[in-house]
């Protein structure tokens, strides 16, 4: 057992030591260890104070007086230590935190308009430049317009629940959805055309955002499409794929190949879906064509009678084309993007990327 001399001996060897590694102590995290090593529960101090159980009664009092000198001591030091480091650290940070109004600021970088906005406003604007003209209609829609006059019966699938956001509304009203497709706004346009006591020739390019019940890597529950028709005396599949091709070239920026092969859509007829050759590989083959060279982008048609009709419009006398693109799905071709949701992720660094792809920065 260690004797009160002994003890004393080590409080004072340890207040040296403290003095020594508090004077060396270089930041206030350096400055906090020293105090947890020597001040802690666990610390040098509590260490010595535990043989005070050996000494007699007489003996206690004493140590105990010195340990508390001791205790106040590098108390002391500790604080005085604190206000320079603490007076040091506020220097440095202002130092560091200093700037030069002389010197040119830096240029942020701006930002850019984003893929899909982007290629929207670029397929409308080869549209304008064709002769059409840009209309818009209502995301919520009700039955009538999305289905009815589009010649979609109340029995075709894609009136079913698993593949359309229905609104929920008073049993007693009129269904309402978010619409499905932009062909909505091809029988509003057609009716206000008429209603204003006009008569074909009509053209017209329909951006806007759609909605399915659909989520993966090349689908969203929310994406956009471009709706394009025309109506006229002697419309043809001829004019039809004249369109197609002049748009396609265009927006790929050289001459496509394109093909129409035998299709069915409910509000067209007769229909085609549109194939272009892969312009990933230029038909030669590859994994996203499965090696046929061909890339479907499309479905078109010759509009149904029975939707000319639903508008007022003879079609006896007038006849017309129609075709929808997701404007996803070409944007997607055009950068070589592999995944859909990276136009939802909002991740700066892949919009950035392609901005500059664009040349927008």
């Amino acid at each position: 057992m260690a004797s009160i001399i002994e003890m004393r001996s080590e409080l004072d060897d340890l207040l040296r030591q403290a003095e020594s590694e508090l004077t060396a102590a270089a930041s206030l995290d350096a400055l906090t260890q020293c105090k947890v090593a020597y001040l802690g529960k666990k610390g040098a101090l509590t260490k010595v104070l535990r043989g005070m159980g050996s000494l007699s009664a007489v003996e206690r009092p004493q140590l105990g007086a010195h340990a508390n000198f001791v205790k106040s001591q590098l108390q002391e030091w500790l604080d005085a230590r604190e206000v320079v480091l603490a007076k040091l650290a506020s220097t440095a940070r202002i130092e560091a935190e200093r700037i030069d109004v002389t010197l040119p600021g830096t240029q942020a970088r701006g930002g850019a308009m984003h893929p899909v906005t982007h290629g929207m406003a670029e397929m409308a604007q080869i549209f304008t430049h064709l002769g059409f003209s840009i209309a818009e209609g209502p995301e919520i829609e009700d039955e009538a317009h999305n289905f009815d006059a589009l010649n979609i019966p109340p029995e075709h699938p894609a009136r079913a629940m698993h593949d359309t956001f229905f609104v929920r509304e008073p049993a007693s009203a009129t269904p309402h959805l978010l619409r499905t497709h932009t062909s909505p706004v091809q029988i509003r346009t057609m009716k206000r055309f008429l209603a204003e006591g006009n008569q074909p020739p009509l053209a017209v390019v329909a951006p806007g955002r759609v909605y399915r019940c659909d989520h993966d890597m090349t689908h969203s529950p929310m994406f956009h499409q471009v709706e394009v028709f025309r109506v006229d005396r002697k419309v043809s599949m001829a004019e039809l794929k004249g369109v197609l091709h002049c748009f396609l070239s265009t927006y790929f920026g050289h001459a496509v190949p394109i093909r129409l092969r035998p299709s069915y859509f409910p509000f067209t007829e007769p229909s085609a879906e549109v194939d272009i050759g892969c312009v990933l590989c230029s038909g030669k083959g590859c994994r996203v064509c499965k090696q046929t060279g061909w890339l479907e982008v499309l479905g078109s048609g010759m509009i149904h009678p029975n939707v000319l009709r639903s508008v007022g419009i003879d079609p006896e006398e007038y006849s017309g084309f129609a075709f929808g693109l997701g404007v996803e799905r070409l944007v997607m071709l055009k950068y070589g993007i592999p995944d859909l949701r990276l136009f939802f992720d909002n991740d700066v660094r892949f919009l950035h990327k392609l901005a500059q792809g664009r040349g927008d920065q």
